[in-house]
């Protein structure tokens, strides 16, 4: 039978989120139903309540979870009743020719789950990314629960959904990055604080963190940054070739994802250099550079979607490094709130006063 839960709901363009009644469905074929642990707060759930996604009001936010599998609908053979899982919003097809070319991790087929969520009034929602987190308990494509050891804390293991998996894998998966590398992180809020990570975890040589803030460039510091730069008044190319014996870095990072951060990472980088973008610009951007320096400076110019991870293969990875007390993904849960406290996470968010706020269920 269908169960009501508590979740949030962002009503309309710009309207602050309420707690509403959501009708869950039981699971059909291919579909299952997870009691949410936690969830963060990611800034992709704020561009949903902004209008920024679509405008398939009323959303069900939240994505970046982690909870316990309560049924399972007909065929399903990933997962079962009782699995500690973290939700994605990358659920492979295996049959679209990025699957059939042995590229997963692009899948051009992605898919959620069939039925919908509704309020009391039968008015449908749309869940954030296929998930819509926030909320007891929610219902998805079964591939998109991902299986992990228990033994992980959900408020952490939540984080490899969304934001941490994004900038780990900037820096591991699309950039990368080998041992005795060299590479600069634009932006270390969240994504980029996780690149820095990631770029430690590789094995990089020097890691130079970029922000305005100085507080994510301490944060930065505790995560494997060798170096910082203030970006405020400092020439970040300039900086950047002055700390790699002024030839630039072999991968940057844009985790901003603006064109005058973009145009940095691009100078900023060396010679056969390697450029990610993860940081996602807004529709109305554009981008100008010399079609000339484009081909005099070679190298690599990536954009990284979901980090280019493979849940199936990196979410039990990095979890396992963290329970090995390898990986530090505890430094990005800033602090734990429950489902009244988004509109607020928001607000913190948005003033640069944590990493991640985390609603706990």
């Amino acid at each position: 039978m269908a169960q009501q839960v508590r979740g949030v709901v962002a009503p309309g363009r710009g309207e602050p989120v309420r707690i509403e009644t959501i009708i869950v469905p039981d699971p059909g074929p291919g579909e299952a139903v997870v009691k949410v642990q936690a969830c963060g707060v990611c800034h992709t759930d704020l561009h949903y309540r902004e209008g920024g996604i679509n405008d398939e009001f009323p959303f069900l936010l939240g994505h970046e979870a982690a909870g316990v599998v309560e049924s399972v609908g007909e065929g399903v053979t990933e997962v079962e009743p009782g699995d500690f899982v973290i939700l994605n919003w990358r659920a492979v097809c295996g049959q679209c020719r990025a699957c059939l070319r042995g590229r997963p991790w692009y899948c051009f087929n992605t898919h959620n789950a069939a039925q919908k969520m509704t309020l009391e009034d039968g008015t449908e929602l749309s869940p954030a990314l296929g998930i819509g987190a926030f909320a007891d308990k929610t219902l998805v494509a079964a591939g998109q629960c991902t299986k992990v050891d228990p033994a992980a804390k959900a408020e952490v293991a939540g984080l490899l959904g969304c934001g941490v998996m994004a900038g780990l894998g900037a820096a591991i998966n699309t950039g990368n990055v080998g041992r005795g590398d060299s590479v600069a992180v634009i932006g270390c809020g969240g994504v980029g604080a996780a690149a820095v990570l990631g770029a430690r975890l590789a094995g990089a040589a020097r890691i130079i963190a970029i922000d305005l803030d100085e507080r994510k460039l301490a944060t930065s510091t505790s995560l494997g940054a060798t170096n910082t730069v203030h970006a405020k008044d400092t020439d970040v190319v300039e900086a950047v070739q002055e700390l790699t014996g002024g030839f630039g870095a072999d991968v940057v990072i844009d985790a901003v994802g603006r064109p005058e951060t973009y145009k940095q990472a691009f100078y900023a980088r060396d010679l056969a250099g390697t450029v990610v973008l993860v940081g996602v610009p807004t529709p109305e951007m554009k981008l100008e550079l010399p079609l000339l320096d484009v081909f005099g400076r070679g190298g690599s110019l990536k954009s990284s979607w979901y980090g280019d991870c493979l849940p199936s293969r990196d979410f039990p990875m990095l979890i396992d490094l963290y329970l090995q007390g390898r990986l530090d993904l505890d430094a990005f849960v800033s602090e734990t709130i429950e489902l009244d406290g988004v509109e607020a996470a928001f607000d913190k968010m948005h003033h640069g006063d944590v990493l991640r706020s985390v609603v706990v269920l």
